[in-house]
């Protein structure tokens, strides 16, 4: 992969412990290239496993998000994709323990929307549309929309969304709870930092730990996901020395005087 590529994905670490990774090719409307997704994938595994980093923001640069695969290569990244899941963006954001906030600015098409879907929370402007054009194109998903949409929106929702090839605008996703906050386009990457680092005023372990189980316990019906936090949360304490108890309660006491976030 030669620096022209890894210039369409940029990876910028601030002070904060927030990771900011910008798709970078405004002049295509963010569309993605093979080398670019394979970049991209390789970008949250490397913040993963940078201790320097707490949580992470997916923003793109310009009008759009991300438009989705540059289908001039279509061949090319949808066989290899399907098959190798350490070049396949969205499952290394499933793997990514970090919380990762989108910041959706225009345009999230297909590979884009399912991009936005595999973060744990969206930002989106008032610009922001949501749109699948699988059935368009005569492209099966394999990035997880066709799962994921139905469990956030409701199925039937879902299938209109999905065999129509219906926007959903800002508004819409807003109301339907597939996004978080909707703010001007142009503080849609504000906002998201702004969300980022309210995490990382928290307890880092904590953290880690709560989105793992949430998200774990999603993918599970009600009985076995209590059964899944009970499970974790004997392990937790169980493994928790006198000393660690006595931290945590003169950690409680000195927050009670602070100030709290602003979200």
């Amino acid at each position: 992969m030669d620096s022209s590529d890894q210039e369409l994905i940029l990876v910028e670490r601030e002070p904060t412990g927030v990771a900011v990774v910008t798709i970078n090719r405004p002049g295509s409307l963010n569309s993605l290239t093979r080398p670019m997704i394979v970049r991209l994938a390789r970008a949250f595994g490397s913040l993963d496993r940078d201790e320097s980093v707490g949580a992470i923001v997916v923003a793109g640069r310009g009008r759009a998000f991300c438009s989705g695969v540059d289908l001039t290569a279509a061949e090319s990244v949808f066989k290899a994709d399907v098959r190798d899941e350490e070049t396949d963006p969205v499952c290394q954001m499933g793997r990514c323990r970090k919380p990762i906030v989108g910041a959706v600015a225009g345009f999230a098409v297909t590979a884009g929307f399912e991009i936005a879907l595999a973060c744990d929370i969206l930002v989106a402007g008032r610009d922001a549309k949501f749109i699948d054009t699988h059935c368009r194109f005569g492209i099966f998903p394999s990035w997880g929309l066709s799962q994921k949409l139905s469990r956030v929106i409701g199925v039937s929702r879902a299938r209109e969304v999905s065999l129509t090839c219906m926007p959903i605008t800002a508004e819409m996703a807003e109301k339907w709870g597939l996004v978080n906050h909707v703010v001007d386009s142009g503080d849609v990457l504000k906002k998201a930092k702004e969300v980022a680092e309210a995490i990382l005023r928290n307890n880092k372990d904590m953290v880690l730990r709560y989105k793992s189980v949430i998200n774990d316990g999603f993918k599970l019906d009600l009985g076995r996901a209590l059964a899944l936090e009970k499970e974790r949360a004997h392990s937790f304490y169980d493994g928790m020395t006198k000393e660690q108890f006595a931290q945590m309660q003169k950690f409680i006491a000195g927050r009670s005087s602070r100030p709290s976030s602003k979200l």
